[in-house]
């Protein structure tokens, strides 16, 4: 998500930098404080952004960094006529006050000139000190020490004012307010762009587009979850009311001005004209989980009639399977997406079989970024990001179906029955130690 806010803001994410996964602080290269800015207004996993002006792996080193840091860009936030605070954060740890305090006194080297102000202070410094990820075994002494000026927050009050719970309308597989938003990071939303969901369900992710300004549509092949018709998904109660759908949504967040249509329709037959019309497309595939995986086919087709008539077509619902949905999916971003726009998709993977190479590719598109979210032992799915990179050609449509490696991609397939499969063993398990 960072790596796509800062491409978005015009700076560039170094592979330098300092980033260690099992530290919840990094240390970024950022060229001027209102990018910085910029970049807290979108993100809703960053909590906070600081200018640093000292660090080191104890106290000692983290005075000297202090001492070293070029005092003509500490004066302007020490002034006799300005007010200030120092706050302490220790992450998985937690200090008294009097050590609190204690910590915050050591700093009486550094030229603070102005007046403490605790409720409303025009300057905010913070210490910010790491003992680690282990609960279970937390050291005497942190492992790393910060500190620096206090800049700007991110958003993660969003994902608390957009939480699906307090949602007008909701479905089964309605996408969590905190996921919505990293999507639409990812996808590098930006006022005015025309945003797409090819299976948008109840609306949830143009919901996180919309909030950035973008106008959102959509397509889906359920008739009754365009419409907000049918049963209810929500507990205590049995069918949706008149006013459930996706505009209501939209509506209830004030966002109902950025909403263009939603379409019942069917993702793997063409319906839009040819050209890029799409600045982003985010969505999440059915797996087969809790919802089918579903394309219209008629009757006819399926008993194979060899009757040309049109009279009476039924269309009824047929099996589509998840490696041709992703195959649709990516030669329809390759096709309509604007160039440099972003497909943001979910792929649902079974860990034991994993590799890189199931990853579907297309010769339009770049992968990005590939993020795992765990969801049991033995499944997880994984949030695939793709650039458009080179203009869709007529020769590019099925050129996947070329790649000797288009075989591994089938395994997608067969994903809801290795999802059950250890739902199964683990009930049996559990009724097996219930026997003992």
């Amino acid at each position: 998500e960072i790596t796509s806010l800062l491409s978005l803001c015009g700076g560039q994410f170094s592979g330098e930098q300092e980033i260690r996964v099992n530290s919840p602080f990094w240390i970024l290269s950022i060229p001027s404080e209102e990018m910085a800015r910029g970049l807290m207004k979108r993100t809703v996993c960053a909590k906070s952004i600081f200018e640093l002006w000292g660090h080191g792996r104890s106290t000692g080193e983290l005075f000297a960094s202090l001492k070293n840091y070029p005092m003509d860009k500490m004066l302007p936030y020490l002034q006799p006529n300005s007010t200030y605070k120092v706050h302490i954060h220790t992450f998985n740890k937690t200090l008294t006050q009097a050590q609190k305090i204690k910590k915050i006194d050591a700093l009486e080297f550094l030229p603070f000139k102005g007046k403490v102000n605790l409720k409303n202070p025009e300057h905010i410094f913070w210490i910010l000190e790491d003992y680690g990820m282990n609960p279970n075994n937390v050291p005497e002494d942190p492992f790393h020490l910060y500190f620096g000026r206090w800049i700007a927050d991110g958003q993660r009050e969003l994902i608390e004012s957009y939480s699906v719970k307090k949602r007008h309308f909701i479905g089964n597989t309605s996408m969590d307010a905190c996921l919505s938003f990293i999507m639409a990071n990812h996808g590098r939303v930006k006022p005015n762009d025309v945003v797409y969901d090819p299976f948008v369900g109840t609306g949830g992710l143009l919901i996180s587009s919309a909030h950035f300004g973008a106008y959102v549509c959509g397509t889906d092949i359920d008739y009754n979850t365009i419409h907000g018709l049918g049963k209810a998904s929500r507990k205590n109660q049995k069918w949706r009311g008149p006013d459930e759908n996706i505009r209501a949504n939209l509506r209830q967040y004030g966002l109902e001005k950025y909403y263009l249509d939603a379409l019942v329709a069917d993702s793997s037959r063409p319906i839009w004209r040819k050209g890029m019309l799409f600045d982003a497309i985010i969505t999440d595939p059915p797996y087969g989980i809790r919802e089918a995986t579903r394309k219209t086919g008629s009757q006819k087709e399926t008993v194979k009639s060899v009757e040309r008539s049109a009279e009476n077509q039924i269309f009824v619902s047929s099996n589509y399977h998840l490696s041709d949905i992703f195959f649709d999916l990516l030669k329809f971003a390759a096709e309509y997406l604007v160039m440099g726009g972003r497909l943001v998709y979910w792929l649902p993977t079974y860990k034991p079989e994993y590799t890189e190479e199931i990853i579907p590719r297309h010769p339009c598109l770049k992968l990005i970024s590939n993020c795992e979210q765990m969801l049991s032992s033995h499944t997880s799915r994984r949030l695939i990001t793709m650039e458009k990179v080179k203009e869709f050609k007529d020769q590019d449509e099925n050129s996947y179906l070329l790649d000797g490696q288009y075989m591994p991609y089938r395994g997608h397939n067969s994903f809801r029955e290795k999802y059950f499969s250890g739902v199964t063993k683990r009930i049996a398990k559990e009724e097996k130690d219930n026997q003992k």
